[in-house]
Order: structure tokens, then sequence, then C-alpha cells
């Protein structure tokens, strides 16, 4: 895994480039001056490389987005194509491309969905959807989860669960609630069946005393991903839509991370038997080369803008250039297989190595995914279940990458999401680098 890339990387080092890096660039969630960011030169499918040569299996999808893999050469030729035809147009223009990838994703969403409200990203499609429910029912509260994250937009960010939302909480009208969790359960519940019934009562009674007349909207992630790979339980999903329409409310799912094969699904709803009233979007539709995302609109709420102005809009939305990219990985992904690869390598190799993992490691509390979407909960013993301290979760990513291996990691938790074109081999390079770097951290 030491290979050297001359010939990609050129003269620059690592260092020159990370100096270059922090002498101008303001990042994201960091402490600036502590910023240590690895510089990556390149990437085919799901290897990337520095600038010093080295090479890296890619388990984190960089933000859980690269579902095809880098560098995919369908997709790269589609956005090169674009530019030299239209490299761009406002979105008050009729544009082929972009209402190619419309018709491209609505074809993947339940029946009833025909309409795409394109955005740069997956915050400000959560965004739009909350302003799309509150115009349609004229109330105000949105109700998601304590464990959640929406994204980093005015009421996306006020809407997730985690540590982000306290220091931006800006945005009105914001409810949350605690969802089926059961190996932390809030509920007190023993079995899946418990935790499932006990989490419905408990957003229902939340409804009932907020005053249905007041929610405009319910807002999940359809699998909890940054917040720790959480799959509902069976019942969980369409009972979260029994409430929704018995009370008037607009149940809004968030498929960003989920959706578009992470998940072993075209969309993550697909194994849930359940339809919303609006979906959201992003990362996966085009695995991430060109920024966007979107809302797909159900019928009702899209007819209820025939005739009045839909008071939103973004100068990029459905920029040809995302656009273009849209087109060609939905068309690669359905030619090269691609969802049913995720779902394979899930069922038979990321599932099974790192539940081998969890018999052989007492520092492994849980594990528990689908598809190329894992999270390995890490514990300091698994009776009491404490969650394992950030030094010890440091050391931990540095022994990964350290072997060649690029982790995504949240809290206690080793979220194991590699590119959705993972090929056998290398989920198994990759099982065995985690568990070198879990003897190196935990024996």
């Amino acid at each position: 895994m030491t290979a050297t890339l001359s010939s990609t990387t050129g003269t620059l080092s690592n260092t020159e480039v990370l100096t270059g890096d922090r002498s101008s660039v303001f990042h994201s969630w960091s402490a600036q001056g502590s910023f240590s960011g690895l510089p990556i030169a390149g990437g085919q499918g799901s290897t990337v490389w520095d600038f010093d040569g080295k090479r890296y299996l890619d388990f984190s999808s960089q933000l859980v987005f690269t579902n095809l893999g880098h560098g995919h050469p369908k997709v790269v030729a589609a956005i090169q194509e674009q530019a030299a035809t239209l490299a761009t147009i406002a979105p008050a223009h009729a544009n082929e491309t972009r209402g190619h990838a419309a018709r491209l994703i609505t074809e993947r969403a339940p029946e009833g969905f025909n309409k795409v409200f394109f955005t740069n990203g997956g915050a400000d499609a959560n965004e739009n959807a909350i302003r799309m429910a509150r115009l349609v029912t004229g109330r105000d509260k949105v109700i998601s989860r304590y464990r959640s994250y929406h994204g980093n937009t005015g009421a996306s960010i006020v809407a997730t669960g985690d540590w982000r939302r306290i220091p931006n909480e800006y945005a009105r009208g914001h409810l949350h609630v605690f969802g089926p969790y059961l190996y932390r359960s809030e509920f007190w519940a023993t079995t899946e069946e418990e935790e499932c019934a006990r989490a419905l009562h408990y957003l229902e009674r939340v409804v009932q005393l907020e005053g249905p007349e007041t929610i405009a909207a319910i807002l999940l992630e359809t699998i909890p991903g940054t917040a720790g790979i959480m799959l509902p339980p069976a019942g969980y999903l369409a009972g979260v839509r029994e409430i929704a329409t018995r009370y008037g409310i607009v149940f809004i799912l968030d498929e960003v991370m989920a959706g578009f094969g992470r998940a072993g699904q075209w969309l993550a709803l697909d194994a849930y038997d359940v339809v919303p009233d609006l979906i959201t979007f992003a990362k996966g539709v085009n695995s991430g080369y060109v920024p966007v995302g979107g809302v797909i609109i159900s019928d009702p709420i899209a007819h209820a803008f025939d005739e009045r102005v839909f008071p939103g809009g973004l100068t990029y939305s459905g920029h040809p250039l995302a656009a273009a990219s849209i087109v060609a990985a939905q068309t690669a992904m359905a030619e090269e297989g691609v969802v049913e690869n995720a779902a394979a390598i899930g069922a038979y190799q990321l599932g099974p190595g790192l539940r081998a993992l969890a018999d052989r490691y007492e520092a492994i509390g849980e594990v528990r995914g689908v598809g190329v979407f894992w999270a390995v909960e890490l514990v300091t013993d698994q009776e009491s279940r404490t969650p394992v301290d950030d030094a010890t979760m440091g050391r931990l990513k540095s022994e990964l990458v350290a072997r060649g291996l690029l982790p995504f990691a949240v809290a206690n938790r080793l979220h194991v999401v590699p590119p959705a074109v993972v090929t056998a081999e290398e989920a198994e390079e990759g099982i065995a680098i985690i568990d070198a770097a879990l003897a190196a951290t935990f024996c």
C-alpha cells in the first residue's frame, strides 16, 4: 500500500500542500490552528493516494458520498462534455439535462412523485422541504430526532439532534424526540418490538400535547447516518407514516446519506414499505462529483404550487454540470449493478466480517448496518456499554490511517462506509486493516 505515484502527484509533498491549505482555507467543524487534514492528490474507485505516494482504501467515502467511487470515467466524461456544451444556465430557463436528471430521480421514487426541486446539497434540500411543509399546511413546528443530522443551514441545523445544533439555534419552531435505538434505549425496552411501540407512543403523545394543528412536518432520516447508522425496527417508519396521516402532518424522509445505493437499495425507504410526502437527497445521487441535492415532491404537494408561487430558489438550482453528473451516475449505477453490489458486499463481506470482529474484541459493543452502511460501536466493556473516550478513538483512527485506510469516525463509533463499487477483495482487505488497528488499540 505504499507504491510511489510520481506521475500523478507531481513534485508537491504532503507537507507543502498542508501548509498552503492551512494558510488560506477556513475549515468546517474545526479549530483552525490545529487543523491537520490528510492531503489527497488523486483517487480511483475505492482507493485514494496522497502527495507522498501512499495509497489508502477509502472506507469513509469522504463524507459518505462517493457511492460510485473516485474518478468514475463516465461521470467525469459527462461533466466535461456538458462544460463544453453549456457550462451554466439560470434555473429560470428550461434545460434538457436538468429535466433528464429529474426524470431519472423520480423513477427511483415511489409512485406519485413526479417533480424534483434541485438544491446545492443536502442541507438546503432539507431546508426547502421544511419550507414546503410549512407552506402547504399553514403550520410552523417541525419534529425531528435528537440522534440525527440534517445539515448546516438555518432550519436544517436546528432540526439536527447532535451537539452542532446548540451553538446555531436561530430558527424557530423545532422540537426533538427520541427515536428507536435499542442498544441505548430511552424507553427501558428489551426487544425491538417494545422499542418500536414505545417510540411511536412517545412521538404521538408529543404531537398531541404540542397541538397537531401547530405541527407542519415530521423530519426523519430513513436510516440515521452520522448519528450512528441505526436501522429502524420493523413497523417504525410505517407507524410514523400513520401518525403523520392521522394529524395532517407532512412526513419528510431524509435520504441524503442513506439513498442511492448506500443501503443496498436505490432509496433506503424501499426496504421499509413506507411512502413519505417529501424525500430529500444529495451525496450518492452523483457520487458528490459536483455539489447537488434536492427534494423529490409528491404530487399533492407539487400541485399545491400550480397556481401559487413557491417562494424559494437558488442561483445554481439544477446546475447543468450537476445535472449531467446525475444522469451519468444514475445510468452507470444501473448498467453496472452498483446497488446490487452494495447489497452483496454488506451481506457477504462487511456484515459477517464485522460481526466476527465483535466476537473477538470486548471493545465492540454492537455492529449494525446494511449494504455499505455500517457502524461499529466501541465501549469500555460490553456490560456497562460505556462509550470509549476521544483519546482512544484518536488512537484507533491513527492506527487505521497508518495501515492505509481512511476511516469515518464519529463519537465512539467507527463507521464502515466504503464506496458502493467496493470489491469483495477490497472489503476483506479493509476488515483485515480494522482488525489490526483494533488489536493495536485495545490489546
